[in-house]
């Protein structure tokens, strides 16, 4: 089974992106920042967040629906907002979606807000509402259940530090996993945490057997050149003890997001 794991980054490298991903074809995409707007009247809209203004792939989770026609979409939005074209807004929801092959067996799943609750008439000040969602799948090869979970953690303006808030979300997170999963499951975590590898939330999710495999395999980044700040970790995929590894890599090239893809193939 091939797992991917990935920032979008709103779809603003759209064409890059979808690409890669065909090409790619996972079994299992886990995408966060993800910007799905039903009533878009163009492929492009702006969000606008004091001085800035971002472009933003107005129909990301559609066009990625599109992109992998063989795969079934599960979307869970943090908040709705209002993206811009010129005057006019758009009323659109901004979450993470999670991708998975028709031919696997989806046997349990759930979704949760690790922080906050679901903001219907705005994205929010930061710290801002986020999810997770959780598949129990089935896999026919290997005859077994996967659990794999995803999650895009808090954004803190003070920096990628511990705080209260993203140790309770750790916590939600673990709980999400655990409701989902049953005792022996080949577990997956992963996402955009936003954290340092030294974070308490590694611990809470050692917990229940998963050791991330970013560090561990001495990967010294998960960002593209995209990004400029000295904080090059963001990204972490984690696995337990009874997944067989038998790939894992973060890639490099070719740059989709600012974000680089994780990814995994397991046995």
């Amino acid at each position: 089974m091939r797992i991917l794991c990935l920032n979008g980054w709103g779809g603003r490298l759209h064409d890059r992106l979808v690409a890669y991903i065909q090409d790619l074809d996972p079994d299992v995409l886990c995408l966060q920042e993800v910007v799905h707007t039903p009533a878009a009247p163009k492929p492009w809209l702006l969000y606008r967040d004091d001085e800035a203004e971002l472009p933003q792939r107005a129909n990301f989770y559609s066009d990625m629906r599109d992109a992998l026609p063989n795969h079934s979409a599960y979307f869970a939005p943090a908040a709705q907002g209002a993206l811009w074209d010129g005057d006019q807004a758009f009323a659109s929801q901004w979450g993470l979606a999670t991708f998975v092959r028709q031919t696997i067996p989806v046997i349990g799943q759930a979704q949760d807000f690790v922080h906050g609750v679901f903001s219907p008439d705005g994205f929010g000040d930061h710290p801002r509402s986020r999810t997770a969602h959780a598949v129990r799948l089935y896999d026919m090869p290997s005859l077994g259940p996967v659990t794999i979970a995803h999650m895009h953690g808090l954004r803190d303006l003070g920096g990628k530090y511990d705080t209260p808030a993203r140790l309770a979300q750790a916590r939600k997170l673990r709980a999400l996993v655990e409701q989902t999963a049953e005792s022996g499951d080949r577990l997956v975590v992963c996402g955009d945490f936003n954290v340092r590898p030294e974070s308490e939330t590694f611990d809470v999710l050692s917990a229940i057997g998963l050791t991330d495999l970013v560090t561990k395999c001495g990967f010294k980044s998960t960002r593209t050149s995209f990004y400029n700040k000295p904080v090059r970790y963001a990204d972490y995929m984690l696995t337990n003890a009874h997944v067989a590894v038998s790939s894992f890599t973060v890639v490099e090239d070719p740059q989709v997001s600012d974000h680089c893809p994780l990814l995994l193939e397991i046995g």
